[in-house]
């Protein structure tokens, strides 16, 4: 039963790591940037819920909802004031300009939070869940947060698909500028994609410190580059690539920490995406694009 613990442990680390690579393939699917500030978005949300659960006791919904707000507008702030003036940047420029973001949020947070780690109050309340008389027993959170990931996974292809603002996040991720002379907002529609992906970085974010009850403001840091690690093991840009991606980069990694040693687990975890990437670059989902020149 050992196996078949760590390999739900190792799939409920995955749902994590895939909701916030979709916001990473989002955002550079659509607007063709790397947004680096994306972990340190998830520990703004993981400060919101803590302040507002062990500080003023409300409930982990009304705790979790502000918490998805506050990091909605805050992805929507980012893209405004740093990324929006480099539209047409290179891409060195951008990713510098992330960087910056990234250590801005940490600072802010080291300041304003100081750099102790906090104690962290579990959101979710669901039972545990006890099989094969007792020998395996799946916790509330794992529960949750695989059910959460598949649900967001399911909705967000949807919307995508289905909905006007999917079809314009479609046409501009194919050509910005033909997707403008056809009346879609370029700008809007790049700000909601931040607005998504932002959202779901605090869902995210609070599900793993549910699981790993600490918090300092460093939280994000490896999770949002692990997560980077999924979105480009599974083909960046591609929805279902960011989900199996992370899937499989969450069970490699239990699994490398539970057989072959918990202090090279991170080791082989990129050793993996360097391998993939060797033999297969655009990703397990990802495509081929040819350019014109």
């Amino acid at each position: 039963m050992s196996f078949l613990t760590y390999l739900i442990n190792g799939i409920s680390l995955g749902s994590v790591y895939a909701i916030i690579a979709l916001g990473y393939t989002m955002v550079y699917g659509i607007a063709k940037m790397l947004n680096f500030a994306h972990g340190d978005v998830i520990m703004i949300g993981c400060y919101v819920v803590f302040l507002t659960m062990s500080g003023q006791g409300w409930s982990p919904l009304v705790s979790v909802t502000l918490s998805v707000l506050i990091c909605t507008v805050l992805g929507i702030v980012i893209e405004k004031i740093a990324y929006k003036p480099l539209r047409k940047a290179t891409s060195l420029a951008v990713l510098i300009t992330a960087i910056g973001v990234s250590y801005f949020l940490q600072n802010i947070a080291l300041l304003i939070f100081g750099a102790n780690t906090k104690a962290f109050t579990n959101v979710v309340t669901l039972p545990a869940l006890t099989l094969a008389g007792g020998s395996l027993v799946i916790s509330g959170t794992t529960i949750v947060t695989v059910l959460v990931c598949i649900v967001i996974m399911v909705a967000l292809s949807l919307f995508v698909k289905y909905t006007k603002a999917g079809q314009a996040m479609r046409a501009v991720s194919e050509d910005k500028d033909a997707a403008q002379l056809m009346g879609i907002n370029v700008n809007g529609t790049i700000s909601l994609t931040f607005a998504i992906g932002s959202g779901l970085a605090a869902i995210a974010g609070v599900l793993f410190c549910s699981a790993y009850p600490t918090l300092s403001p460093y939280t994000g840091s490896m999770p949002g580059i692990k997560a980077f690690t999924a979105a480009v093991f599974g083909g960046i840009g591609s929805i279902p690539g960011a989900f199996i991606g992370g899937i499989l980069l969450g069970v490699i990694e239990i699994l490398g920490r539970a057989y072959i040693s918990s202090q090279l687990s991170d080791a082989i975890v990129f050793a993996v995406l360097i391998i993939v990437l060797l033999v297969k670059p655009t990703g397990l989902l990802g495509k081929k694009i040819h350019e014109k020149v």
